[in-house]
């Protein structure tokens, strides 16, 4: 489970900025959060902003920090990291990015981070909470690696640790317990587009292989109203005269070699179909690839991912969650989180969305609604509605306030200026 997190000098983010999952002491949508311990965390956050505000550029970071945890070991002395800091101020363009998570294991706290340019690890800092005190594991600066006598586990590899690693994969390759989870974790953190899903599109055939999900997966495709009333599945082995993979010939003969002998799943969506007096008279199979919407599609590529989620307790993030997709269905998503009924294992949602029918209808808190902005110097701002003062006073934003009118309006920003495009076409 997430806490927080926090990325800096990364790609529009000059400064540090966090994204904070612990809820805050107001009274609304209590059913949104729920309590690990001592931790009481919220269940989704959502992001708000302009196009080129910068919700692309965190989530982005997110999963930066997750892909360089992950392949870290797997580089060579000469590897280069792709981090991009932010190039807009000639003091950061030079500096190290850096990015450190807050989550739970458990009923365990941690904090974990680092500091990288493109060729080194500047610095790396694991902590955890014990009794309401953090106590460090290890702590790396340019100078070395400080190991502490809570994290024996690390003892003896700072010196197998090159600069372009991170220590907490070098610790987990000597199978460290501690480590080990924490990669395992950041593993399980998955982050997905709302706009290229055709990848995530496995997960779903996962779970319809299995009974008790592929029913909630079925109900839930029942409840969006998609207009089929039935899917059906069938499997077949790749031959080697397979021709119906739809690329440039000279890239076939590849992919063919590497998927012989796996199994294909073809879906079919069935519909009815009626007679001149709209009697129903025997159904149809469409191919869901080439004969249903694009929303359609994304709908059922992405479901595997949230219900995975949802089953596991896990954490999902997405960009552009409402790509494609009806206000209803993206309500209809969030409300699945949000929910005490459908999470009942505590996974957390968050996305980036310009939906603002959710600030209306999708009971969202004030502290899990996250608005995105740049400054006059093109750095992205991030802060939450909790965050936010009404105009002339000290005073929070009220719950009972139209919070999509208002942000229409302006009133907490992170919108984009239109011009007069009546006077350009008048002038023109």
């Amino acid at each position: 489970m997430i806490i927080e997190f926090t990325v800096g000098n990364f790609l529009s983010f000059k400064e540090n900025k966090t994204l904070s999952l612990e809820a805050t002491n107001i009274t609304e949508y209590k059913e949104s959060t729920f309590k690990v311990g001592k931790f009481k965390l919220l269940k989704s956050a959502v992001l708000y902003g302009a196009n080129s505000s910068g919700k692309s550029n965190f989530i982005k970071a997110m999963s930066t920090m997750k892909r360089i945890v992950m392949t870290s070991v797997e580089k060579t002395s000469a590897s280069k990291f792709e981090i991009i800091p932010f190039l807009l101020d000639t003091h950061t363009e030079n500096k190290p990015t850096f990015f450190e998570l807050v989550f739970l294991i458990d009923s365990t706290r941690y904090r974990y981070g680092f500091e990288i340019i493109k060729s080194s690890i500047i610095g790396e800092w694991l902590f955890r909470l014990e009794s309401d005190t953090e106590i460090p594991l290890f702590i790396r600066e340019e100078n070395g690696i400080g190991v502490t006598a809570n994290f024996n586990e690390g003892s003896g590899l700072e010196s197998k640790t090159r600069e372009n690693a991170l220590f907490l994969s070098v610790v987990d390759q000597f199978n460290g317990e501690n480590a080990a989870k924490i990669i395992n974790w950041f593993n399980h953190l998955e982050i997905i587009s709302g706009l290229s899903h055709d990848n995530y599109r496995d997960v779903t055939f996962s779970l319809l292989d299995k009974k008790k999900s592929k029913e909630r997966l079925l109900d839930f495709f029942k409840d969006l109203d998609l207009g089929f009333d039935q899917l059906k599945f069938r499997k077949e082995k790749l031959q080697e005269n397979y021709s119906s993979i739809d690329l440039p010939s000279i890239h076939v003969d590849d992919i063919v070699d590497s998927l012989q002998g796996k199994a294909m799943v073809q879906i079919s969506t069935v519909h009815n179909t009626y007679n001149e007096n709209g009697k129903k008279v025997g159904s149809k199979n469409f191919n869901l690839r080439e004969h249903e919407s694009s929303g359609t599609n994304k709908i059922f590529d992405i479901s595997g991912s949230i219900f995975h989620t949802l089953i596991s307790g896990g954490i999902l993030v997405i960009d552009e969650l409402d790509a494609k997709l009806h206000p209803l269905m993206t309500t209809a998503i969030t409300n699945l989180f949000n929910s005490t009924e459908f999470n009942t294992n505590n996974a957390q949602l968050i996305f980036a969305t310009h939906d603002t029918n959710l600030l209306s209808y999708g009971k969202f808190r004030r502290d899990q609604i996250y608005f995105l902005e740049k400054d006059k110097i093109e750095a992205s701002d991030l802060y939450s509605l909790i965050e936010y003062k009404e105009e002339g006073s000290n005073k929070k934003i009220r719950k009972d306030r139209s919070f999509e009118k208002d942000y229409i309006h302006g009133k907490y920003g992170a919108i984009p200026f239109i011009g007069n495009f009546q006077e350009l076409l008048t002038n023109g």
